[in-house]
C-alpha cells in the first residue's frame, strides 16, 4: 500500500461475538462483504471499535487474517496493532504483516503515559521492525497523552517511508491545520471522530476511520466523495443527515452504541465482554429513532 492510497474511508469495523461471547466469523465475513458493497475503500480490523483490549493476541491474529481473507483485496486492511507495550505492538504488527494486511494503526501507548521522548522511540522502534506503511493514532482522551506536533513532525522527518500518516482524534482543527502546513499535502491525515470528517477535511484531512460507517457505509462513503472534489455543499447536506445519529451512536460510548445499532439492524448479535455492556434502554430508543429517521429501520 503506497501512502497515497490511504486517502479515503476507512470503517473500524466491529468484532461480532456470538451469545455466548465467541468470535463470529460468519458474521464478521457478512459484514466486510456488506463494507466493500458500499464502496468503503478500507477497513481497520481491532482498533477500539473492535474491542481489541478484550482479545487474547491468538484471536487478535485471528480477526485480522480473517479480513484480509474476506476483503478479498477488494479494500485495504489497516490493522489495529498498536499497544502501550512496545515489544507487543511489534509482534502484533509482524505477525499482520506475514498474514497480509497493508498498513498498520499504531496508537499512541495508554495508560504507563509515555514521554515525548518515548513516543518518539516507541514509534521509532516500530517502524524499524516492519515494512509495513504505519499510520500513527493520536486519541489522548483514552491514551493520557497527546502526540504534540512536533513529535509527528520529527517522526515524519526520520522514518519517512514507515510514518505515512496519523488518525487524529483530539478534536482539535488547529491541529490539523497545522500538520498540513508543517508537512505538506503528501501526509495522509484521517480524522477519528465522525461528527469531525466535515471540518477536519476543510481545513486539510484527507478522510476519516469511521465508526458510524459500520451502520451506514453509503452515506459516509458518499459524503466523503462529495469531500474529495471539493463539493463541501452536497458533502455538508450528509454529514446534517448523518450528524443525529453519530451523537446517538456516542452516548453510552464505543462502541456499544454502533453494536446496538447493528443488533436493531439484524447484523449483530450486540454481545460485547466484560467490562464493555450494552447501552442502556434510553440510548438503545434513542439509536432506533435515528435509525429510523434514516430509514434504516420501520
Amino acid at each position: 500500500m503506497q501512502h497515497a492510497l490511504v486517502r479515503d474511508v476507512y470503517t473500524a469495523i466491529i468484532t461480532p461475538f456470538t451469545a455466548s461471547g465467541e468470535l463470529d466469523e460468519a458474521r464478521l465475513e457478512m459484514q466486510i462483504a456488506r463494507q466493500s458493497q458500499a464502496g468503503i475503500y478500507g477497513i481497520v480490523p481491532v482498533g477500539t471499535t473492535g474491542e481489541s483490549p478484550t482479545l487474547g493476541m491468538e484471536e487478535h491474529i485471528d480477526v485480522i487474517r480473517y479480513a484480509v481473507e474476506y476483503a478479498n483485496k477488494k479494500m485495504v486492511v489497516l490493522a489495529g496493532t498498536g499497544a502501550n507495550s512496545t515489544k507487543e505492538a511489534i509482534e502484533l504488527t509482524k505477525a499482520a504483516e506475514d498474514v497480509g494486511v497493508n498498513g498498520s494503526l499504531q496508537v499512541c501507548p495508554y495508560y504507563n503515559r509515555p514521554s515525548q521522548e518515548g513516543i518518539f522511540l516507541h514509534f521509532c522502534a516500530l517502524a524499524e521492525a516492519t515494512r509495513l506503511p504505519i499510520i500513527l493514532y493520536n486519541i489522548p482522551s483514552r491514551c493520557g497523552v497527546d502526540i504534540t506536533i512536533d513529535t509527528v513532525c520529527r517522526l515524519r522527518k526520520e522514518k519517512p517511508e514507515s510514518i505515512v500518516g496519523i488518525k487524529v482524534a483530539n478534536g482539535s482543527c488547529d491541529y490539523v491545520t497545522e500538520l498540513r502546513a508543517r508537512l505538506g499535502s503528501d501526509f495522509v491525515i484521517l480524522s477519528g471522530d465522525d461528527s469531525l470528517t466535515l471540518p477536519f477535511a476543510s481545513v486539510g484531512a484527507n478522510g476519516v476511520i469511521s465508526v458510524v460507517s459500520n451502520v451506514a457505509p453509503d452515506l459516509v462513503s458518499e459524503m466523503c466523495r462529495m469531500l474529495h472534489v471539493g463539493n463541501f455543499t452536497a458533502a455538508r447536506e450528509t454529514h446534517a443527515k448523518l450528524f443525529a445519529l453519530t451523537k446517538s451512536l456516542f452516548l453510552d460510548g464505543n462502541p456499544a452504541g454502533v453494536k446496538c445499532a447493528m443488533e436493531l439492524l439484524g447484523l449483530d448479535s450486540g454481545v460485547m465482554r466484560l467490562p464493555l455492556v450494552k447501552v442502556n434502554q434510553a440510548t438503545a430508543a434513542a439509536i432506533r429513532k435515528e435509525l429510523v429517521a434514516l430509514k434504516r429501520m420501520t
